[in-house]
């Protein structure tokens, strides 16, 4: 189907690619030139996606709107195939918004300034290509493409570990994603016709074996993205060595790629694989909550606590995908959303005490609170955000997601009881390590050896216009959810339903294995 209408996807994502590649020929000697022009192509971008949704997009139906579709290589079937649905408009809205914001991040890099502004507008492209695309080697494609820019921001402009930690980064990502690759494939040689459509590929009726298959390549994939337990290990290194504006967006935004994944794809495409694996997500997402939590407490280096948060708090995704319940999974999607808000602004915020102090070892700070009140602010106000503090965001969705689960009647009251309890150590567990963070870097007395930089102690207007940018929706979500959850509804009560109807004709088919630890109530006929 071709709109006949303007190409709004289209537009959003090409224009950052073609956009970056003019920087070369811009005239710039101090840098000034470069980042004002890459600021201009961001904010253009992110209008139009806000006013192309605003005109063009309807919450009240589950299908894809905004659809284009465009022969590319017939030879292989490839489309550019692009469309959005409550999944991914949310997720791309959360892209433009991070993306900008970590360009107007970016004001002090004067070290190969157009590489480095080029690649984020690269980068940019490539988040929204993702979330849209409807093609399968399409969605392949724009998930390799994103892997490029990181691995070189890092590995030119991160600290003194950065080609360890970007080569970890690339080995991890580009092996696990090759995944998806082999997995697609299988799916769509399957049956008489081959196809690459993603929506195509969910109306096929898969063997289990195949489905099974399917789903731990998928699994695997996205697992190293979020990053599930064990294949977490690239993230700290990632982060701790990254700049503060490209933290931003591999916790604001490349996380949530694998929540999307394992919605659009595990959980979409392949229900009756999803069900038999749902026991085992469920885990790993107590796992990822409490492994996550602990892990932050040994950790001196601020940005590495703050990666080993986000590893905490992803888990509660897993839980929620794997709840079988319309609010379970809906507490999923607004976690991703959240999280994506409060890990950018944490992590900018770790950049502009580091800018300061140039370190990032807690213990060598101390008393900061004196000489920098409005980063100590901003900072309490985000953490208080991620501890999960009423009338914030992720107050919210975390409540969303344990009520899920509360819920659910897939799982026994026992294997419930043990998730929630677990979980709930990981909640108590949060503010600990988060306050005890902000009185070792702010509270108490100042190292004399620290350094700190004459310019400006505090925050500058700049500085507190971006943090002000993710904490006003941060804050009218918590007291207003609906703003968000209206987005996607829809299209997690339509997925959710899907998985609950695969799940009650397999009991009607036989009875369930004692391993898969289910339980069901009574199934209406």
């Amino acid at each position: 189907m071709i709109s006949s209408e303007f190409p709004w996807l289209t537009a959003i994502i090409l224009f950052p690619f073609i956009s970056a590649f003019a920087i070369p020929l811009i005239p710039d000697k101090y840098g000034k030139n470069i980042r004002n022009y890459a600021l201009s192509v961001a904010l253009i971008n992110f209008s139009l996606i806000i006013y192309g949704f605003w005109q063009n997009y309807t919450t009240t139906t589950k299908d894809f709107q905004l659809q284009e579709s465009y022969s590319w290589l017939p030879q292989i079937g490839l489309n550019w195939a692009l469309g959005v649905d409550g999944l991914s408009m949310p997720l791309i809205i959360l892209s433009g918004l991070i993306s900008t914001l970590a360009i107007l991040a970016s004001w002090q890099v004067k070290h190969k300034s157009k590489l480095y502004f080029f690649l984020l507008l690269v980068l940019y492209s490539a988040q929204i290509g993702v979330f849209a695309a409807q093609d399968l080697f399409l969605f392949f494609i724009m998930w390799e493409l994103e892997l490029v820019p990181v691995y070189l921001l890092i590995s030119i402009w991160g600290g003194k570990k950065r080609l360890y930690a970007a080569t970890k980064f690339i080995l991890y990502t580009a092996l696990a994603s090759i995944f998806i690759l082999v997995a697609g494939l299988a799916m769509a040689f399957y049956g008489d016709n081959f196809t690459l459509n993603i929506a195509e590929l969910g109306m096929k009726n898969y063997p289990i074996a195949l489905e099974t298959l399917a789903y731990v390549g998928f699994l695997i994939a996205f697992g190293v993205k979020l990053p599930i337990f064990p294949f977490h290990t690239w993230l700290p290194d990632a982060h701790s060595e990254a700049s503060a504006p490209v933290s931003m967006i591999l916790a604001g935004v490349l996380l949530k790629m694998g929540g999307y994944g394992l919605i659009r794809f595990n959980m979409e495409l392949l229900p009756d694989a999803h069900i038999k694996f749902a026991p085992l997500l469920i885990t790993l997402g107590v796992i990822n909550i409490v492994y996550g939590a602990f892990t932050a407490f040994g950790q001196t280096n601020l940005k590495r606590r703050l990666a080993s948060s986000s590893i905490s708090h992803m888990g509660f995704v897993l839980i929620g995908i794997a709840s079988f319940t319309d609010l379970g999974l809906n507490g999923a999607m607004l976690q991703m959303l959240s999280h994506g808000l409060i890990a950018a602004a944490l992590f900018f915020l770790s950049g502009v005490t580091y800018e300061r102090t140039h370190t990032l070892m807690m213990d060598e700070m101390g008393g900061m609170g004196k000489i920098m009140p409005k980063t100590f602010a901003l900072f309490t106000a985000v953490s208080m955000a991620s501890l999960a503090l009423p009338g914030m965001s992720g107050f919210v969705s975390e409540l969303s997601i344990f009520l899920g689960v509360a819920q659910s009647d897939a799982y026994s009251s026992t294997f419930k009881v043990v998730i929630l309890f677990l979980a709930g150590v990981g909640l108590i567990l949060t503010p600990i390590y988060l306050l005890s963070m902000l009185r070792i870097v702010f509270y108490g007395k100042q190292e004399t050896s620290l350094k700190l930089e004459g310019f400006s102690f505090d925050a500058k207007p700049r500085e507190i216009f971006i943090t002000a940018c993710l904490i006003l929706p941060i804050i009218a979500i918590g007291l207003y959810p609906k703003i968000a959850m209206d987005s996607y509804d829809v299209k997690t009560v339509e997925i959710a339903s899907k998985v609950r109807s695969s799940l009650e004709v397999i009991v009607l088919k036989s009875d369930l294995n004692s391993e898969a630890n289910f339980t069901i109530a009574d199934i209406n006929h």
